[in-house]
């Protein structure tokens, strides 16, 4: 089974990720802490870091080349990352996810995990790493970040908690594939 999850900063996706790789006895790979590493290594802020990223392309390159390769040559897993379901693209019977959430409760949820800066500081940081990943996704790949086309599922994380998402994402897996 190869499940991708996608979604912008703060929507759940690390750990609706990690719930569906622990459920399903799944590898996980997920290209934002694998970002955010290479930020905290070089002592940078995430919108630092992608400011950079949009000058130097082979940060991103790098990142997704990884990711493509691996979603087309490993089986059992799930892939997290902005463009996972993109990286799909050729795979069959990937299931593609979507998870999303409104602005305000993204950044709140941000701010939380991220035990730093006020709220005003950290809305206007998110909004500004949205606009450079958007750019960086349309310029490197032709991707429009906000066509959910590609997508099987998209779930609105504010509505239900973690477990209640995992839980109806759950139901809609199995009916895909079958209980495990």
């Amino acid at each position: 089974m190869q499940i991708t999850v996608s979604g912008l900063p703060g929507s759940g996706t690390t750990t609706l990720s990690r719930l569906l790789s622990d459920y399903y006895e799944l590898e996980l790979i997920s290209s934002g802490e694998i970002f955010r590493r290479m930020a905290k290594e070089r002592g940078m802020s995430l919108a630092d870091f992608g400011a950079m990223a949009e000058k130097d392309p082979s940060i991103d390159l790098d990142i997704d080349k990884n990711q493509k390769s691996i979603i087309h040559t490993q089986d059992d897993l799930v892939l997290e990352s902005r463009l996972a379901g993109h990286m799909a693209k050729g795979v069959p019977n990937v299931l593609k996810i979507w998870i999303k959430a409104p602005l305000l409760t993204r950044v709140k949820r941000i701010q939380r995990r991220e035990k730093t800066i006020s709220f005003d500081e950290e809305l206007a940081k998110t909004v500004e790493r949205e606009k450079s990943e958007a750019l960086r996704y349309k310029n490197y790949y032709g991707i429009d970040i906000t066509d959910l086309s590609i997508y099987d599922i998209v779930i609105d994380s504010e509505k239900w908690n973690q477990y209640q998402t995992l839980d109806i994402l759950r139901v809609a897996i199995d009916a895909l594939v079958g209980p495990e």
